[in-house]
């Protein structure tokens, strides 16, 4: 090929390449990673909080994984039994333009109950803990306000909700991901029989 015709090719990519990127978004496309935030939260068993979350507007996905313990790359055996110091938690992906810090806090606390210790529904143990880990100074700040506007309503008893920097997440392993969609009969027995709904209903009234 001659170097004239290379040349000629060359600049038809680059501008072909150019107005790729000056092509506006669709209405309705996915953002892309990049425009991202990330949240973690948990409150008891993960399956149910990514269920939860994945159903919020302005969410984009969520994760299921392990945080706040001392043992590196847990898995489900080893946090189940109660013995590394991790709690079942979900980390949120979400569209910030969509959905707000703030409004993923309030969503949280109306989804698990904050009156419990070391303990969410049917499941008992600091691995079923609820807690807020927070990323940064504002997730941080944000929770703690959250938390402290929650406590002086006076609308529940006792708060146990933790909020903890958040260390190293582990990925829970892929069955655990969109479980409520994988096995839809199986997680909808537990999540009935576990008492979850009900008991928020309980605690919160309806929502």
């Amino acid at each position: 090929m001659r170097a004239s015709l290379r040349l000629l090719l060359l600049i038809a990519l680059l501008a072909f390449g150019s107005a790729q990127a000056a092509e506006p978004a669709k209405p309705g496309a996915k953002p892309q990673a990049a425009q991202w935030a990330s949240a973690i939260f948990a409150g008891g068993c993960f399956w149910c909080v990514e269920a939860d979350f994945e159903k919020l507007p302005g969410v984009i996905q969520a994760e299921s994984g392990y945080i706040g313990g001392q043992t590196k790359n847990p898995t489900y055996d080893d946090v189940s039994h109660g013995g590394t110091g991790h709690a079942e938690a979900v980390r949120v992906s979400y569209d910030p333009l969509k959905v707000s810090y703030e409004q993923l806090l309030e969503y949280f606390w109306h989804h698990i109950d904050p009156t419990v210790k070391d303990r969410q529904f049917c499941d008992n143990g600091s691995q079923y803990r609820s807690a807020i880990f927070y990323l940064d100074d504002a997730q941080r700040l944000a929770a703690e306000k959250s938390k402290a506007a929650l406590e002086k309503s006076g609308r529940l008893p006792r708060i146990y909700t933790e909020i903890a920097a958040a260390g190293p997440f582990y990925v829970a392993e892929e069955y655990h991901q969109d479980y409520y969609k994988k096995n839809k009969i199986r997680y909808n027995f537990y999540r009935t029989s576990c008492g979850r709904d009900a008991r928020i209903k309980e605690v919160w009234g309806v929502h």
